[in-house]
């Protein structure tokens, strides 16, 4: 079949934005593209890190929302599989094929338990997130009356201030009940510190990561006393997989904001001072804006607003240009500065993000380019599965 006949009754400009083989010049806007070539080779890298250091790297899915991505992480990379952050969200991967799925979250509403409970009939290996031993009692139930196993891990809290356990005596107790519970499997430990990952100082996330590892550490320990073992020990993101991988404890990374890079990440630096978008990882993922209007001198508008992106961690950056600013966003419009005014109407120019999780989640399709040609259109497959 024709790798573009699936989409040959879709319109573009209503259902999709662009055509496979379309100049890049010619997508609809706004849009989210991906560069193919800085996307495989963000791929291939965090895959060849994680294999240097024996590490496992189960990728976020809840950032690219994406069954196609998350296939080429797996085929690139080595990904062993997903973190998902609901239930919904976990069973688009999958019913998408993919095989080995940690909901890295509580779960805790029985008719989103029942849901949990059947995912491994769709052929996934899948693990939940428990900071509470009452819901052993629960994801058990759930799991003998559908005939299947669940896999936990005890979450620890380890400095984000959120989800999980404070105390290893918890982190025991909670593995001694699920080891006494029907259907389940216990299987480690859940240690993701993810209010350092946007430190821009290395140094401060290294003291914040230092903390957690230490809580992990004592927890593995504890648990060894008590005869239980930790197959897994997950955790790590793009601002600090290299501390989890040489810590001697973590076997498991939780990268995900890696593949695509946002403005919010660029901006951290790494061990000699460097923002990590320049040398560490690269710009993939972008918003495709069109300036539609250019009434004022100095002032253009583009159509990528509020509606196009998030903004919780700030605005986009124009890629690749210093000589324009954006400025400010309402709903569908975006300011951009042109003090020199160089910029025209229907002139294409390429936002990188400040967020984008929240920013991939209000679109419909990946755009992938590569040479100034789009070469695939993905679905944001579980856009809206917030359930």
């Amino acid at each position: 079949m024709n790798k573009s006949a699936k989409f040959d009754d879709l319109e573009i400009g209503f259902d999709i934005p662009a055509a496979i083989g379309m100049d890049e010049r010619d997508i609809q806007t706004p849009s989210l593209i991906l560069d193919l070539d800085a996307l495989e080779r963000n791929i291939k890298k965090m895959g060849d890190y994680a294999k240097a250091h024996g590490m496992r790297h189960r990728v976020h899915g809840k950032m690219h929302k994406s069954v196609d991505v998350a296939k080429l992480q797996e085929e690139l990379g080595g990904a062993v599989g997903v973190c998902c952050q609901k239930v919904s969200e976990a069973e688009v991967f999958a019913r998408g094929g993919i095989k080995d799925i940690l909901v890295s979250n509580q779960v805790r509403d029985p008719a989103k338990i029942d849901r949990l409970a059947r995912l491994p009939k769709l052929g996934a290996r899948t693990i939940v997130c428990v900071d509470d031993v009452d819901n052993i009692a629960e994801l058990s139930s759930a799991a003998t009356r559908h005939g299947t196993e669940l896999e936990v891990f005890v979450e620890i809290d380890c400095g984000a201030g959120r989800c999980g356990v404070t105390s290893t005596a918890a982190v025991v107790e909670i593995a001694q009940a699920v080891h006494a519970a029907a259907n389940l499997k216990y299987t480690g430990i859940q240690a993701y510190q993810g209010a350092m990952q946007h430190m821009d100082s290395y140094e401060a996330r290294k003291e914040k990561l230092d903390v957690a590892i230490a809580m992990v550490k004592d927890a593995v320990e504890g648990l060894k006393a008590e005869g239980i073992d930790c197959e897994l020990v997950s955790g790590g993101g793009t601002g600090s997989y290299y501390f989890e991988s040489e810590s001697g404890v973590y076997n498991e990374l939780q990268c995900g904001s890696y593949a695509f890079m946002d403005a919010d990440y660029g901006r951290i630096l790494d061990k000699d001072g460097n923002r990590i978008d320049q040398g560490e990882w690269e710009n993939a993922l972008f918003i495709l804006t069109s300036v539609m209007s250019h009434s004022k001198p100095d002032i253009a508008v583009c159509d990528a607003g509020l509606k196009a992106q998030s903004v919780d961690s700030g605005l986009p950056f124009v890629y690749g240009r210093d000589d324009v600013e954006y400025l400010k966003c309402s709903d569908e419009h975006g300011v951009i500065g042109d003090p020199d005014g160089v910029l025209k109407v229907n002139d294409k120019l390429r936002l990188v993000p400040g967020h984008c999780d929240p920013t991939c989640n209000v679109h419909d399709w990946y755009v992938g380019v590569r040479g100034g040609k789009v070469e695939a259109l993905w679905p944001v497959s579980a856009r809206g599965k917030a359930y």
